[in-house]
């Protein structure tokens, strides 16, 4: 082996290293992590070993703060139209958001309205919900592309809760004074549970749990606002047909309600199942020529408003309403309504609805953003996301607002209408505003009608518990695959500096008697098992001892036993205290078996953790590197490898 790239005589205990400038000089020692903060970290900062807390991380981030500069960065990172407006192309841009903002805005009326009916309040409320968090995630969200306001998947489950916590009476004919008093109940609970949601996801923000948006794969995603679709679909069933049943809540909903349907079915409204198919036939054929002829349209064809303009004209010179009891909007009061703080006596039972409503606002607000940045190359801020949406669930809902989230439907219409930033939403506000303040009237005569939403794969459970079934699964596939991982033994490269997994290649050179091994997953809790198991069956350890361990190397390599073993750490991204102390029994145990243990290239992160299982009292400081190739140069000066002690070069 005195072939190796680089090898030469390394200076003896006595004699003067003639390491002077590490970073022009050719040939080096090997450097622990001790020698290498020395050479390269802060002066004045002492070579220990341990990291910072990350308490005294925080505390000092918090502080700097506090300074000038500090809260304008603040200021920055929590107003982003402060860091993207000075920026605006107003030419370029400008129209494209005002004519994307107009048209999300006509659809958010119609759409604010029959979504207002899922959550079992009055239809102006809808409206309130289409223009409070809008104008709010305009000024604290970081997607450019992003719509909010009602969603059809928690307006949904919002209805389920709201009629839970309060039920229409048994006898169900209401005069109009108990109507008005039942409909304030429920305007109350929705309102309670969007503030328990956004405190809750200012909870989360607090916390620094945006990370959280990494588990929420793209199939999850998917299968919830898809799916809830079918949900939502089945639940309008009774209002399609003109049969007033009630709603079902909880598992199995679903098939409930069509039970109920299918029994009611001889008792439909002919007047409201004539006026729900006309709407569908309007609909679904605007639906599909917008989509075909996506590339081709300036604007898509407003389809919605054609419909709910064509429902109200029939409505009014047919005189539905009397002669047929078919039910209308009615009056909508213009204007905005009192802030009103939701009870908070209502809080506690309202904290079951309101943790899986901030799940879903965030994982479907996170993962939209996310994909609209991936293909603008743009990035989010999942904190910011969830400050964004807390402070717009918690603020609307002093408004009488009901959850609320970035939708699907008018995401998708914004970028094909030409959005390019969040200053679209204004504009979206503007035609709410107008409708609130002085169209309100035009729509008296609209009958209720139900928005049609995507077809999904949520069927069998509540959407709530959908998504807590999706988002287990695809955390238990990233377990899964940490279970499988391979500890790979590696081989230097003839000719060079560089390790790698003896099994790519025969030409790679293994020294006999040490033994180099990379473990390239976490080191937590669920790998401590297969960790210690791999590394036995690597090192000959355990009651199963073997006379030679296993290797990947070539016979003569194995037929001596392992005296040095290097654990390359690079793809270890961070440990658990039940890792660590695997860790810390296996350095135990190589030193009762005479092996001598070097770790290499672990991050600060899993270095702290190491340090407070106590890894440096089986340990000492030397036996820990910065790379592979320098703990590799010291187990060779170890050996005692052709006399000469040898060692790596910096290339």
């Amino acid at each position: 082996m005195s072939g190796l790239p680089g090898a030469r005589t390394c200076p003896g205990p006595g004699e003067a290293s003639d390491l002077k400038s590490p970073l022009s000089a050719k040939f080096r020692e090997p450097l622990t992590e001790t020698r290498f903060q020395q050479l390269f970290g802060d002066a004045e900062q002492e070579p220990e070993l341990l990291a910072e807390p990350r308490w005294s991380r925080l505390w000092r981030r918090r502080a700097s703060a506090c300074s000038g500069p500090g809260a304008w960065r603040l200021l920055l990172a929590r107003l982003p139209p402060l860091r993207w407006l000075p920026h605006y192309r107003w030419r370029a841009w400008l129209l494209g958001d005002a004519v994307a903002g107009l048209t999300v805005g006509i659809v958010h009326v119609p759409q604010g309205m029959a979504f207002a009916l899922l959550t079992s309040v009055p239809p102006v409320f809808g409206l309130y919900t289409s223009f409070f968090p809008v104008l709010i995630y305009t000024l604290l969200g970081t997607g450019r592309h992003l719509s909010t306001g009602t969603f059809a998947v928690l307006s949904l489950m919002t209805g389920s809760a709201v009629e839970r916590l309060v039920p229409e009476p048994l006898s169900g004919n209401l005069s109009g004074i108990e109507k008005e008093q039942l409909d304030a109940q429920r305007v109350g609970a929705a309102a309670a549970v969007a503030f328990g949601s956004g405190a809750l996801m200012l909870g989360m923000f607090a916390l620094q749990l945006g990370v959280l948006a990494t588990f929420l794969s793209e199939p999850v995603v998917k299968a919830l606002t898809s799916g809830a679709a079918l949900h939502v679909l089945v639940s309008q069933l009774p209002s399609l047909l003109g049969v007033p049943l009630p709603r079902q809540i909880g598992c199995f909903a679903l098939f409930k309600t069509l039970a109920a349907v299918l029994t009611a079915l001889p008792r439909s409204s002919p007047a409201e199942l004539t006026i729900s198919a006309l709407s569908l036939a309007l609909l679904v054929p605007v639906k599909e020529l917008n989509v075909r002829f996506r590339d081709r349209l300036p604007t898509p064809i407003p389809g919605e408003i054609a419909m709910v303009l064509l429902a109200s004209v029939l409505c009014f010179t047919s005189s539905l309403d009397t002669r047929y009891n078919v039910q209308i909007v009615g009056l909508l009061p213009g204007g905005f309504p009192q802030p009103l703080l939701p009870s908070l006596a209502e809080l506690p039972r309202i904290l079951a609805d309101s943790l899986p409503m901030a799940l879903v606002t965030f994982a479907v607000s996170a993962s939209l953003a996310s994909i609209y940045a991936d293909k603008y190359s743009y990035t989010i801020d999942s904190n910011q996301e969830l400050l964004a949406h807390g402070v717009s669930n918690l603020v609307s809902s002093l408004f009488s607002c009901f959850p609320n989230s970035a939708t699907l439907a008018t995401t998708s219409l914004l970028v094909d209408a030409g959005g390019n930033t969040q200053l679209a939403g204004l504009f979206s506000c503007m035609v709410v505003l107008s409708v609130l303040l002085w169209l309100g009237p035009l729509f008296y005569y609209l009958p209720k009608a139900v928005w049609m939403v995507t077809w999904v794969a949520v069927v069998t459970l509540s959407v709530d518990l959908g998504l807590a079934v999706g988002v287990v699964f695809s955390m238990m596939t990233v377990v899964c695959r940490t279970q499988r991982v391979q500890c790979l033994a590696l081989g230097l490269a003839e000719g060079t500096e560089l390790y790698r997994p003896l099994r790519e290649s025969h030409k790679l050179l293994q020294v006999p008697g040490l033994c180099i091994l990379s473990y390239p997953a976490p080191l937590y809790f669920g790998t401590r098992g297969q960790f210690r198991r791999v590394l036995e069956w690597h090192l000959g350890l355990g009651e199963g001892r073997k006379e030679a361990p296993k290797t990947d190397g070539p016979p003569d390599a194995a037929a001596e036993p392992v005296r040095v073993v290097v654990l390359d750490c690079s793809g270890v991204t961070f440990a658990d205290a039940a890792g660590a102390r695997e860790v810390v029994q296996l350095a135990s145990r190589c030193r009762d078996a005479g092996i001598h243990l070097l770790l290499a290239q672990c991050n600060a992160s899993v270095l702290g953790t190491l340090t407070q299982a106590g890894l440096l009292d089986r340990v000492t400081p030397e036996q820990l590197f910065v790379s592979v190739q320098d703990a590799a140069a010291h187990a060779l000066e170890r050996l005692e490898l052709n006399g000469p002690k040898t060692c790596t070069v910096w290339v």
